[in-house]
């Protein structure tokens, strides 16, 4: 009976997870799958503008030994992305700086053009276009 509730939370606790639009991943040096990437270096964000799809993902890995924290336009609010959810005002919020080798994977479920900045370094700007 034990292990039977072990494996309930277990379940539940992998389809909450599942759920967050956004998610932080170490990936250990490894590179991410998928064309829409977007590189975080000591110059910044590279590509600059990424144009994408409606209902594609976006994948900023941390290639910096400074840690930096991808986040919807302005600073400090991060609430120009509509959906809401995130851990200041949009749900297009890291929620943390990325150690060096860190990513953050976003959907973007809304056309438009999403500004972005470095929440660490709010200088460092990017754009998402989502046709």
């Amino acid at each position: 009976m034990k292990g039977s509730i072990a494996m309930l939370f277990l379940a539940v606790a992998v389809v909450l997870v599942s759920g967050c639009t956004g998610t932080t991943t170490n990936t250990g040096g490894n590179q991410q799958t998928g064309e829409n990437t977007v590189q975080i270096t000591a110059n910044g964000f590279s590509p600059q503008t990424i144009t994408i799809q409606q209902g594609e993902s976006v994948t900023w890995t941390n290639q910096d030994s400074a840690a930096h924290w991808p986040a919807s336009a302005m600073h400090p609010t991060h609430a120009v992305y509509p959906e809401g959810g995130g851990c200041i005002g949009s749900a297009f919020d890291a929620c943390k700086g990325l150690a060096q080798g860190e990513s953050f994977t976003f959907t973007f479920n809304q056309q438009g053009e999403w500004k972005y900045h470095d929440h660490l370094n709010p200088s460092t700007f990017g754009t998402v276009v989502v046709e």
